[in-house]
């Protein structure tokens, strides 16, 4: 009886495990300089190296050896307010990169193979673990006064390589595909709540610190088709298969041991990264000016519940369940808009919006992975020296803000804001003669 009542204590205290999951954040909205300044509509142009991930099709267009790299800055500024404990915090200033960089060559008259290294996934949030103190450890309602001392922070990532051929079948058809090759990253640190203790003279358990850290492997792929039916103007349609990343690591609960179990166990989670439909027209009215217009479908609805296993039986027998990520998604379109209008033959001012809605309920809201609704701007130049093109970007994401009612079970109430910032430079190499 004493265990199960343990048991049923930790299932409790750690049930906001359950509401933990990845976000629309988790998918990098772009990659490619040129792509983002476009309002990353780019699945009917797809004429640079950044192609292989958004439609590999359009790599049949490069007609010499091509090295590209891109690199990001992103600066999330989320806030969070929960009135009934006079919490009114920000997140801490951190910058997350995302690279890509590829290489690829005409290896016949129509074909075009090469592979690249990109990051398509990744973001994070890190907390002054003082302002979250009532949210952590006994809490007020139980006559505790919260745990100042806890890490509040989330890193989660993916690296894909991603080999890749493309071939011209004619001038009006282009067919590409790509291997993609994943590696994760999933890192959290957060309260692991209180449980009632089984001895006097301590009748509550902060149960202390809870961390967990864990990567994995997955493999995909990504096909795509671009069509020309006249000069003017280019369709294209890419489709990414869902990629299962199993992931494995150690997960940590600091005081655990006081309730009779270790304080870390090894664990296994398998999470589906789902699968993601790019529809896009390109239109040139004039030589100096392509409009552009994408529809961006991702199947979250798949994300159901991905479940935990814990190696230790203690973990196993107290957290089955508990520990489940239960995100309740729902499958989304984003919309992009893009223009680029060549100043000169060497300079191209470039601008772009889109709308990218939050796949999941309020129910999975919190801290450390919460989702928004965003519109997004973005601008860029464009330039061309020799051999060399050089491309600058900055983008500007604002999310709706979400208020989360504390009547909602397994959700993290309260109010939330989030505004990101994000640069961007490519450099492409052309082995023209």
């Amino acid at each position: 009886m004493k265990k199960a009542k343990t048991l049923l204590s930790i299932l409790t205290c750690l049930v906001f495990l359950s509401s933990f999951g990845f976000s629309n954040g988790l998918n990098l909205n772009g990659l490619g300089a040129r792509m983002v300044a476009m309002g990353g509509a780019f699945v009917g142009l797809a004429d640079d190296f950044s192609a292989v991930l958004w439609n590999p099709a359009g790599l049949a267009q490069l007609n010499a050896s091509t090295f590209g790299f891109s690199g990001d800055i992103i600066m999330p500024k989320g806030t969070y307010q929960f009135a009934p404990y006079g919490i009114d915090t920000q997140t801490e200033s951190k910058m997350y990169p995302a690279v890509m960089a590829g290489f690829f060559t005409p290896v016949g008259d129509n074909i075009v193979a090469g592979i690249s290294v990109h990051t398509p996934s990744g973001l994070g949030a890190s907390w002054n673990g003082a302002d979250l103190a009532l949210l952590s450890g006994i809490p007020p309602a139980l006559g505790g006064t919260g745990n100042p001392n806890i890490i509040w922070e989330s890193f989660i990532a993916m690296v894909t390589v991603s080999p890749a051929i493309a071939v011209n079948i004619s001038d009006m058809f282009y067919l590409g595909a790509t291997l993609n090759i994943n590696y994760g990253i999933f890192h959290i640190q957060r309260t692991a709540g209180a449980s009632p203790y089984p001895a006097p003279p301590l009748y509550m358990l902060d149960l202390g610190q809870y961390k967990e850290e864990s990567t994995g492997w997955g493999f995909g792929g990504t096909i795509g088709v671009l069509v020309k039916p006249i000069e003017q103007l280019s369709i294209g349609v890419s489709f990414r298969t869902p990629s299962k990343v199993k992931f494995e690591g150690d997960a940590t609960i600091e005081n655990l041991p006081l309730l009779g179990g270790p304080d870390t166990t090894a664990f296994s989670r398998e999470v589906t990264s789902p699968m993601w439909l790019g529809l896009g027209l390109a239109f040139r009215p004039t030589d100096k000016i392509t409009i552009t217009a994408d529809g961006h479908y991702t199947n979250w609805g798949k994300l159901d519940t991905v479940e935990t296993e814990f190696t230790d039986s203690f973990w196993q027998a107290a957290l089955a369940g508990a520990a489940d990520l239960e995100l309740l998604w729902e499958d989304k379109w984003q919309f992009r808009f893009g223009v680029e209008f060549w100043v000169s033959d060497n300079m191209a001012v470039r601008a772009g919006y889109y709308n990218d809605p939050a796949p999941s309920p309020d129910t999975t809201m919190n801290v450390l992975v919460p989702n928004y609704d965003f519109d997004s701007i973005s601008g860029g130049l464009g330039f061309v020296l020799n051999n060399f093109k050089i491309d600058v970007t900055a983008e500007y994401l604002f999310g709706k803000e979400r208020d989360i009612p504390i009547s909602l079970v397994n959700a993290m109430p309260g109010v939330y804001g989030m505004n990101i910032l994000a640069l961007n430079i490519s450099l492409i190499y052309e082995w023209v003669k």
